[in-house]
């Protein structure tokens, strides 16, 4: 009988590996949120490179409610948790959750589990549309799909936490960033795209999608404050009916035209009055109210307290955090 041509080998599971000092370790979820936990702690609040588009981030104790905005960006929580209030809707989220946010938009943010031993930590990422359309060029076409909500959110997976973790590592190398920064945004965007929220990072990147239609007047919104509210003006920007954009508009920011615009200039208004005391008349003028009694009443309606007295305590606790 002819040996046979080929050596028949044993198959050995990972398990059954003996362990030995030259053979590599493949990491798991919790040891990633460990080491990244560790790169968070170690660069929060320092100045950081501007050409790693991340953000890191930490607070070490529940804070109070908390007017800011959200841009276009990845948040990855590696610990605590955080409420965040859009118009109508409320999310919580935790550690192992990642948030998509796809639009500009005005919310309420208030951490809700922190401690200085087991302090909020969370990783932000700057959404670009350019970058995720040179991703879909080489990625099969896909429909639409839901994907129509300014905020959503889903679970951390280790395809995910891997490119996350090795972009963060970039903090401790910065040598290494302009070439290897690039490469792993690709690859954090291209999981992404994989997974559940895909949809939304494909109408973020597509300009003839519900969303890119709903962001252009966003857009024109916040670049227009001052100017009054005109819903069919902002419907023919979208390309969409009146009442289509209505609905459109309220799916993706969780509110309608008339209170996001309203937002937007209590916004400004507060970020002017504590940049540089001023008269809260003066202030409600220039972000485009006729009635300074109606700016007082709607200010102190969405912030807690009239205009002036919020500023000054503001600049006495010294801060406004969005993130």
């Amino acid at each position: 009988m002819l040996p046979h041509p080929c050596p028949i080998l044993s198959i050995v599971m990972p398990d059954d590996l003996p362990s030995s000092p030259g053979r590599p370790i493949l990491p798991t979820m919790d040891t990633m949120f460990d080491e990244m936990r560790a790169l968070v702690a170690r660069h929060a609040g320092q100045p950081l490179s501007p050409r790693l588009r991340i953000l890191v981030s930490q607070s070490t104790a529940p804070t109070p409610p908390t007017h800011g905005l959200y841009q276009p960006m990845l948040c990855f929580v590696l610990q605590g948790g955080k409420r965040v209030i859009i118009g109508e809707r409320v999310i919580e989220y935790r550690a192992g959750d990642f948030l998509v946010a796809s639009v500009d938009l005005p919310v309420i943010g208030q951490v809700t589990e922190a401690s200085a031993e087991r302090p909020y930590m969370v990783v932000g990422l700057a959404l670009d549309p350019a970058a995720i359309a040179g991703l879909l060029i080489d990625l099969p076409h896909a429909g639409e799909g839901p994907g129509e909500a300014g905020i959503s959110l889903s679970s951390m997976t280790a395809d995910l936490l891997d490119p996350l973790l090795r972009l963060m590592r970039l903090l401790d190398a910065p040598g290494d960033i302009p070439v290897m920064a690039p490469m792993l945004e690709r690859e954090i965007l291209y999981r992404v795209l994989q997974g559940p929220q895909g949809a939304i990072l494909r109408q973020i990147a597509r300009s003839d999608s519900r969303l890119s239609q709903v962001r252009r007047a966003i857009d024109w919104i916040r670049q227009n404050y001052v100017e009054p509210l005109r819903v069919d003006h902002l419907a023919g920007l979208a390309g969409m009916s009146t009442s289509s954009f209505h609905r459109h508009f309220k799916a993706v920011t969780a509110m309608s035209p008339l209170a996001y615009h309203k937002q937007i200039r209590l916004q400004e208004a507060r970020r002017r009055l504590i940049a540089a005391p001023a008269e809260a008349a003066r202030v409600a003028y220039a972000v485009g109210y006729e009635s300074p009694s109606q700016f007082s009443r709607e200010y102190t309606r969405l912030f807690g307290l009239p205009p002036i007295r919020d500023a000054a305590r503001l600049r006495g606790d010294g801060a406004l955090a969005d993130a």
